[in-house]
């Protein structure tokens, strides 16, 4: 089972849920306020989970630029 990152609409609340892979609906609850209004957000880990890489897609730290 997946865990989901979520951001709660009305209190701004950021949490992560265990969910199956397929959820009948989205019941989704901010655990601090207990508002139904989440909207699921992209973490870095299911950004580059997919992607066949193992590099990590965030840039690394103390690149030059080139300059």
């Amino acid at each position: 089972m997946p865990i989901y990152e979520y951001v709660c609409l009305k209190c701004n609340n950021k949490f992560a849920l265990l969910q199956s892979l397929y959820p009948a609906e989205n019941n989704a609850e901010c655990p601090k306020c207990a508002s139904r209004e989440v909207k699921k957000v992209i973490s870095a880990f299911s950004f580059g989970a997919g992607s066949g890489s193992s590099a990590s897609p965030m840039p690394a730290t103390g690149f030059s630029g080139g300059g």
